[in-house]
């Protein structure tokens, strides 16, 4: 049987992640999403890492009423295209929207919408369309347009001050980190999965460095940043370092990377909305962005998930010796 090339892997075998197509704003111009709370539901897989930072910045600035929450199995189904399962619902169907499967929103939002259909999605529910599907801003309009909304002392995770140097950061952690480890794991060549693998830990050396004289990415306070490094960084031994063959260093054997993640892990909103069950599961035994997959796969017992409550000494990188969101 002759298996089609995924439409993300370029001619040379490097993947190259598809564009968002729902990219309209939230704001208070005529043309953007209008902030109106209990308008919208965020759908997230808890084994998605793009999903997942748009939920620690909605539970940590505190949005849960104003924005409704649907989740999707970590398991994708078994279907000729690759798609996400409101399998882990009562009757297998989303709560409020009523539907099956991912695909099915975005049908009902585009009739000829051909990608694959993505999480995060921000998703109208009177309409029952997806209004929004872009991961890479969606946490600053979270942080931004959505500020009448937050809990009373909410932190400032994008401060006005150094969001041109956190817009330029994210874009290289973005590049060289999130995406770079899919760039490893998804490689259908021997030549652009070696070289994914040397940018990725030539950054990965770079913020060790940076994380060595200082106990975030922008000093004692937690940034837009710091959500989005987090989110790789957490999936990466349990998920990455075997299935994705960025196999070079376990996070946990880089010193001060091992202790920023940890303290992030120990923050209220980030190691709470951590699933390692859903994340083992999706990357070992779930299928990716072809639904052509080898059988039988094994899921991992490992690793051990105790140590992550354990001593970090981050606090000692910090004038403010407060355990939480410094700012």
């Amino acid at each position: 049987m002759t298996v089609q090339k995924p439409a993300e892997i370029s001619t040379d075998g490097s993947f190259k992640r598809q564009v968002n197509k729902f990219t309209t704003p939230f704001g208070d111009k005529p043309q953007d999403l209008p902030v109106i709370a209990g308008r919208y539901r965020l759908i997230w897989s808890a084994a998605c890492p793009w999903a997942h930072r748009s939920v620690i910045v909605r539970k940590v600035l505190g949005l849960e009423e104003a924005i409704s929450l649907g989740t999707v199995s970590p398991i994708r189904p078994r279907l000729p295209h690759v798609d996400w399962e409101f399998s882990l619902n009562k009757g297998g169907v989303d709560d409020v929207l009523g539907f099956q499967y991912m695909s099915e929103v975005y049908n009902n939002t585009d009739p000829n919408y051909s990608g694959r259909p993505t999480v995060p999605a921000i998703v109208d529910i009177q309409s029952r369309k997806v209004v929004n599907n872009d991961y890479f801003k969606l946490t600053n309009y979270f942080e931004t347009v959505w500020k009448p909304y937050h809990r009373e002392n909410a932190p400032d995770l994008y401060p006005e001050p150094l969001r041109q140097e956190i817009d330029t950061l994210n874009e290289i952690i973005f590049t060289d980190i999130n995406n770079g480890v899919y760039k490893c794991g998804f490689a259908q060549s021997q030549e652009s999965y070696e070289a994914a693998y040397d940018v990725l830990f030539n950054r990965l050396d770079e913020f060790e460095q940076r994380l060595s004289k200082q106990r975030f990415l922008f000093g004692d306070f937690i940034t837009d940043s710091d959500v989005r490094l987090y989110t790789t960084l957490v999936r990466f031994d349990a998920a990455y370092f075997t299935a994705f063959h960025t196999n070079r260093n376990l996070i946990r054997e880089f010193q001060y990377l091992w202790g920023y993640v940890r303290d992030l892990y120990q923050t209220p909103g980030f190691g709470d909305t951590t699933d390692f069950d859903a994340i083992k599961k999706h990357y070992h035994l779930s299928i990716t962005i072809s639904p052509e997959k080898s059988e039988p796969k094994i899921l991992p017992k490992g690793p051990d998930l105790s140590v992550w409550n354990s001593e970090h000494y981050r606090d000692a990188l910090s004038g403010n010796q407060e355990k939480f969101l410094i700012q």
